[in-house]
């Protein structure tokens, strides 16, 4: 049997069977001879490369002694999976990193993202991504920006239909970042303001002001599961997308989440701090 090039989803079912199994004390030698299977095989469904039908599913948990049942249960939720998603149309044409996180946000219950050096990509006016992606490390010509930007604004149909509960934090610094200029900008604040209004949709910024503020200095994206163990973080950074799924790391970034939720303004504030500084826009620029 050929096997496969997994998607992020079909990684994450099989790094979930190697946790299983880890927690378990098996090797994967001593876990293939419970099963009557090979080692190999093991391995292949561990990195998703090989299919895990449900029935293999509980006969793993089984053996490894999981009395985790909802864990359980929203694992063979994600062995039922499929048909294709939007995002599938896109692999041939962009790199794995936006496809990684449409998949994220597709499959989660509820957003919540942390933005300090620009407006979340969920919320960003075409404009604005336009001038995002324009001023990236490495130049793209146009038609590139063009399908990243249509990729972006794709994804955000999600939240404008009222599929997701989203939590947007955005830092001061995501507000004044003048990507394509202040024209831009002060549409993309007005946007936001707008936006925030959108059922499911909760925006709070996190100002300057705020006193001993101990957030991160990348961009966060967290999107919760059908159960916590298979919670996701996204997150940014001038090397590239990182995603992260451990136990460990998501208690870490649960934390972190808490903190900035704590630090941040309440909804209505937040929407009259995004228009003064639009007004503080329009008077500079009178």
């Amino acid at each position: 049997m050929a096997l496969r090039i997994p998607t992020l989803r079909q990684r994450r079912l099989g790094a979930e069977l190697r946790r299983m199994r880890e927690q378990a004390g098996f090797g994967g030698s001593h876990l293939a001879r419970l099963l009557g299977v090979t080692p190999a095989l093991v391995s292949q469904m561990e990195i998703g490369k090989s299919a895990v039908s449900v029935e293999r599913l509980h006969e793993i948990a089984e053996a490894c002694m999981c009395v985790n049942a909802p864990l359980v249960e929203a694992l063979a939720d994600m062995a039922r999976e499929r048909r294709s998603f939007w995002w599938d149309e896109y692999r041939e044409e962009l790199a794995a990193a936006p496809i990684d996180v449409a998949e994220i946000e597709g499959h989660a219950k509820r957003l919540r993202s942390f933005n300090i050096g620009f407006i979340p990509g969920l919320l960003q006016t075409r404009s604005y991504a336009t001038a995002v992606f324009a001023r990236g490390f490495t130049p793209l010509p146009d038609h590139e920006i063009d399908r990243r930007v249509s990729f972006r604004l794709r994804r955000q149909q999600i939240i404008r239909h009222g599929e997701k509960l989203y939590v947007a934090l955005i830092h001061e610094s995501a507000l004044r970042i003048q990507y394509g200029g202040p024209a831009v900008l002060r549409e993309q604040l007005d946007s936001l303001v707008e936006d925030s209004e959108l059922p499911g949709v909760s925006l709070r910024v996190v100002p300057f002001h705020t006193a001993d503020f101990s957030g991160p200095s990348e961009n966060l994206l967290y999107a919760e599961g059908p159960v916590p163990e298979l919670d996701t973080v996204q997150a940014d950074s001038s090397h590239g997308s990182h995603i992260f799924d451990s136990p460990a790391q998501l208690a870490g970034y649960r934390a972190i989440f808490e903190r900035i939720e704590a630090a941040a303004l309440p909804e209505i504030e937040s929407r009259d701090y995004i228009r003064s500084i639009v007004k503080e826009m329009n008077d500079r620029h009178a």
